[in-house]
């Protein structure tokens, strides 16, 4: 058996639950579609996993619940090389929630839940824990120790444990949607590519921290953010939007390592947020990638690097005003 606790919960925005390494769920959680997966991204092809899942549950009045780990099952097997995670625990939870799960829970994924039989994960996860109705998985979900636990598996155990069973088809056709090609299409900068595959714009948060103050002086005074230090996108500088006070503010950022006055520092992600004016060291922030507008570069003279920054600014504006095309509305708020 699995130990666990009912963890700190929260309401998001979108209101919500998100329940860390729970012993059971609350009763009116019980009895409920359960959605299994790593969800890093919640991206087209989670979608329509999560679809199926909720459609049927709401409509017999069934809560829908999203099962998902932390850290990701890579990071614990090979912490030798670091994921680039396309949204952190608290981000797939708002996300998870836009797409009509009303409860999100997190297992700890650490040895003794690697180390679970595929039985027992289903006899005591699901059916003890969890109480699903109907478990939820994609075509290619893998569980339990040595990932025994195939879809297979699964629609041949849950009945003997009193679960339906459904397995989502791939999503895309031949080259179905997945979180590892939208890692590598923010990573060659094609913001584009990767928000059709998410169906929204990507979102990135961190802590404004202090810095060297620099794009003050420059007359652009930015905020200094640390992304995870294995992001993987682009050196470059796109189209932003924030979101400051439950209120969307453009912007233009820099992410990089500012090969205009140092060579080898660790890459940061710089905003620029325009027509604002306030103080927001030592708050943490989001922010929707909206468009790639050039490669980071090194200038001859400092303003030369001033005129291209005034340059950035408009082609931000420019972007941020063209059509959201058949994205959905902002996934911030």
């Amino acid at each position: 058996m699995l130990a666990g606790h009912l963890g700190a919960a929260y309401r998001s925005r979108r209101q919500t639950l998100l329940l860390i390494d729970p012993a059971e769920l609350p009763a009116d959680l019980r009895d409920g579609h359960v959605v299994v997966g790593n969800f890093d991204g919640v991206h087209r092809g989670h979608a329509a996993v999560l679809k199926q899942a909720a459609e049927p549950a709401h409509a017999a009045g069934r809560p829908v619940v999203a099962l998902t780990f932390e850290p990701h099952p890579r990071t614990f097997f090979q912490p030798d090389r670091p994921l680039f995670r396309l949204t952190d625990r608290d981000e797939k939870a708002r996300m998870l929630a836009r797409a009509g799960v009303d409860a999100t829970v997190v297992l700890t994924f650490d040895a003794g839940l690697a180390a679970i039989e595929a039985e027992d994960f289903v006899a005591d996860v699901l059916a003890r824990r969890l109480a699903a109705h109907t478990a939820v998985v994609g075509w290619d979900f893998h569980f339990g120790r040595n990932r025994r636990g195939s879809p297979a598996f699964l629609a041949e155990a849950g009945p003997r444990h009193g679960m339906w069973v459904e397995i989502t088809p791939p999503y895309g056709g031949a080259t179905p949607v997945s979180s590892s090609a939208i890692r590598d299409r923010l990573a060659e900068g094609d913001v584009a590519g990767a928000n059709r595959l998410l169906g929204r714009r990507w979102i990135v948060s961190g802590d404004v921290i202090h810095g060297d103050k620099r794009g003050r002086e420059l007359g652009f005074p930015t905020a200094n953010v640390a992304l995870a230090p294995e992001t993987r996108l682009a050196h470059g500088i796109y189209a932003v939007r924030a979101l400051v006070d439950d209120e969307i503010v453009d912007g233009v950022a820099n992410f990089g390592r500012r090969p205009q006055f140092m060579e080898d520092g660790a890459p940061l992600f710089e905003p620029y947020l325009l027509d604002f004016a306030g103080d927001l060291y030592g708050r943490r922030l989001r922010f929707e990638i909206v468009a790639f507008l050039r490669p980071e570069a090194k200038f001859d003279r400092v303003d030369a690097l001033i005129a291209q920054m005034a340059r950035d600014v408009e082609a931000a504006r420019a972007a941020l005003k063209l059509p959201e095309d058949s994205l959905a509305p902002s996934a911030l708020v």
